[in-house]
């Protein structure tokens, strides 16, 4: 399979991680075969760990989303991550190349708890340092 051939399926995937195999096949000129084969290897390779909805915060009622950038000493890198991905709160958890060692997005019923989550939970993690939050607040794509 062509990297193009795999870009246009990716692209499609991407755009409606709900398409069908059928839906994806006619957008990305491709056999229906071929879009479960590539799907089924970038499952397997981990390429695509999952599906989600993509939610817009300002019309999600009662959540307040932040992304909060998480400063971490190295020594406890592995333990403070394993426990960030623990907390329900913490709805996904990334690796960062910018400011901060992570990422994480916190959900909570309002600005207050996604606070509150900071202070308590995260801020409370032996090894981490600091924690700088970004609330969302209308998504425009």
């Amino acid at each position: 399979m062509s990297a193009e051939t795999e870009d246009r399926i990716l692209s499609v995937l991407e755009d409606d991680a709900q398409a069908s195999y059928a839906e994806i096949a006619e957008r990305a000129d491709v056999s229906k075969p071929t879009v479960r084969k590539y799907i089924e290897k970038l499952e397997s390779e981990g390429v695509i760990v999952g599906y989600s909805a993509d939610v817009d915060p300002k019309k999600l009622s009662g959540k307040s989303i932040a992304l909060v950038g998480v400063d971490v000493s190295s020594e406890r890198y592995v333990e403070v991550t394993g426990e960030l991905k623990e907390l329900d709160a913490v709805e996904s958890l990334y690796t960062s190349s910018g400011d901060h060692m992570l990422m994480a997005e916190v959900r909570a019923s309002d600005g207050d708890a996604v606070g509150e989550v900071i202070r308590e939970d995260i801020l409370s993690i032996e090894g981490v340092e600091a924690a700088h939050p970004s609330f969302l607040q209308e998504r425009l794509k």
